[in-house]
């Protein structure tokens, strides 16, 4: 029956409604395999809740209903656990990590069953390689509340990665912190053409923020992404790829787009061999500019 369990929590999902019904499936199987000596003790009675809907970082998590207090010892949902879970809802937004949400909502709202299933250890080391760069890019550092070692190093008895899935990830291009490129106003025909020709790719994007956020990703890329020089990119994932950049540099991006505005540019960059997706020179687009139409149209005919 472990083996099972093992199976069930190490199978890969890649539909985000397959996902949701992968890891209720898998946190029953636990529940069910688990020895209630091993089940997590908080030293008090506890009560299961609805997760309420104000509760966005774990409303579309798998389940409906988590156990209270939680493995923060959160016994407050109004006054505790929902104001809390707030604060992630930014990091979960730059996608560091496929399964952030799964990790943290197993602690901030653990699935109501006869026993607490834990994250495994295995599960916050890979969220935390991925997510605590993102964090200490803002200037936060990892939690001790959520030291990996805290953890079950035993994979039958908690919810383990997906191999699978974290391994399709890895073919695709990722968003990483980086220092800011250089933005470049009115540049000559001749500049535009240099960068199209020394960095793997050239797009030209929407990039717009808002004035007020409230909750969502404070910046968006609207419409579509255009490519002059596709390089190693994805056109199903580039726009993704250009949102998660500018929600994890956020100072970068602060400096490229006033709030409640939008701005056109031509952004050329590399992808390295660890698949890290950087920026390194940004134009902004303006119907006076010519350099960069001239570039665009001549670049369909050019060779570098």
């Amino acid at each position: 029956m472990r083996g099972a369990s093992k199976r069930l929590l190490s199978s890969s999902c890649v539909l985000p409604g397959l996902c949701q019904l992968f890891l209720m499936a898998a946190l029953l199987a636990v529940a069910l395999f688990a020895s209630p000596l091993l089940a997590f003790d908080l030293g008090q009675s506890t009560r299961c809740v609805t997760i309420p809907n104000q509760m966005k970082v774990c409303k579309d998590v798998g389940y409906s209903e988590m156990r209270l207090p939680n493995f923060l010892g959160h016994s407050s949902l109004e006054g505790e656990v929902v104001p809390r879970s707030e604060d992630w809802r930014p990091l979960l937004q730059t996608g560091c990590h496929p399964q952030a949400q799964a990790f943290l909502c197993s602690i901030i709202a653990p699935v109501c069953l006869d026993t607490f299933i834990q994250p495994c250890r295995s599960l916050c080391v890979a969220v935390r390689d991925s997510c605590a760069p993102v964090l200490a890019c803002q200037g936060h550092p990892w939690p001790e509340a959520l030291n990996c070692d805290r953890f079950p190093a035993e994979e039958d008895m908690c919810l383990t990665p997906l191999a699978k899935f974290s391994h399709f990830m890895k073919d695709l291009p990722k968003a990483v912190c980086q220092k800011c490129p250089s933005v470049e106003v009115a540049p000559a025909m001749k500049t535009v053409i240099g960068a199209f020709c020394h960095h793997d790719f050239a797009v030209t994007a929407k990039l717009h923020r808002l004035r007020h956020p409230a909750g969502e990703p404070e910046f968006q890329v609207e419409g579509h992404v255009e490519f002059i020089r596709q390089g190693p990119l994805l056109p199903y994932d580039t726009q993704h790829l250009l949102r998660d950049w500018l929600l994890i540099n956020l100072s970068c991006a602060g400096a490229l787009v006033r709030p409640g505005r939008s701005q056109l540019y031509v952004l050329t960059g590399s992808v390295q061999p660890d698949g890290s997706f950087a920026l390194v020179r940004f134009f902004p687009w303006h119907k006076k500019d010519t350099g960069i139409a001239l570039a665009t149209r001549k670049w369909k005919h050019h060779r570098c």
